[in-house]
């Protein structure tokens, strides 16, 4: 056993026993302050490597929290143009030159349209110089057997709906035109050559075609099949908004 230490005296000198337990006491003491320093400096540094943690936690949630606002952000965007987008409110812009690709790309949407929502309004808009009178009618017929289904086919003419895109802008059930639009109507046109036999069945059948284009434009029009003759004979002819309505071209000028 340690012998306790005693305090030295006025009239007592310690004895060499008493210095030493003296000494082992405050060498007990100074283990046990450095003992205590050493558990507060690791519950200091275990506080601070909490601390860090946290803040590392709080970093993350912060940045999911503004990823998370910046998705919301692009949802409601998205969800905006999708309201608004044409295809959902049935609007088809028909933009270009009227051939082959043009048409079927424009006839099945029109098919989606038919069959996911039968019945519905829709408006196909056209901006373009025309093209090819055989893939143009297949899409005039088209249009008309989806006005024989209960579609309300509205047919807009924007800047110009010249030559093919002037005889389907008279498919529609209402069709309209824009202030500044114009129409363009001419005497259907083919790039003949060959012998004089091909030439002469060409020019018999792109005939049998104008025939049918007079027919279009007559019957939607206050103008008879001669008078429209006599007005693009050899000639393109240009017709304004107001022109196109006063002819009966148009029902409403937008």
């Amino acid at each position: 056993m340690k012998r306790e230490a005693r305090e030295p005296t006025p009239d007592r000198e310690l004895t060499p026993e008493e210095i030493q337990a003296s000494i082992e006491l405050k060498q007990a003491e100074a283990k046990k302050m450095l003992a205590e320093a050493a558990l507060a400096q690791n519950d200091a540094l275990k506080k601070a490597a909490e601390t860090r943690e946290a803040n590392a936690k709080a970093d993350v949630a912060l940045i999911a929290l503004r990823e998370k606002e910046r998705e919301e952000v692009v949802d409601v965007a998205g969800h905006t143009e999708w309201l608004a987008a044409d295809a959902r409110h049935h609007i088809y812009q028909f933009g270009g030159t009227v051939d082959g690709g043009s048409v079927k790309t424009c006839m099945k949407q029109l098919a989606v349209w038919n069959r996911s929502e039968p019945g519905c309004a829709i408006e196909i808009v056209f901006h373009s110089p025309g093209g090819s009178v055989i893939d143009g009618m297949a899409l005039f017929d088209y249009i008309l057997g989806l006005r024989a289904k209960g579609h309300h086919i509205t047919t807009t003419g924007l800047g110009y709906a010249a030559s093919m895109a002037g005889i389907l802008l008279q498919a529609g059930d209402v069709r309209r035109m824009g202030r500044e639009a114009y129409i363009l109507i001419h005497e259907v046109s083919n790039s003949t050559s060959g012998k004089i036999g091909e030439i002469e069945d060409d020019v018999k059948f792109m005939k049998m075609v104008q025939a049918r284009v007079l027919a279009i434009f007559a019957e939607r029009s206050n103008l008879s099949k001669k008078q429209i003759q006599s007005r693009w004979s050899r000639k393109d002819w240009w017709i304004d908004s107001d022109t196109a309505l006063k002819l009966g071209l148009v029902d409403e000028i937008a």
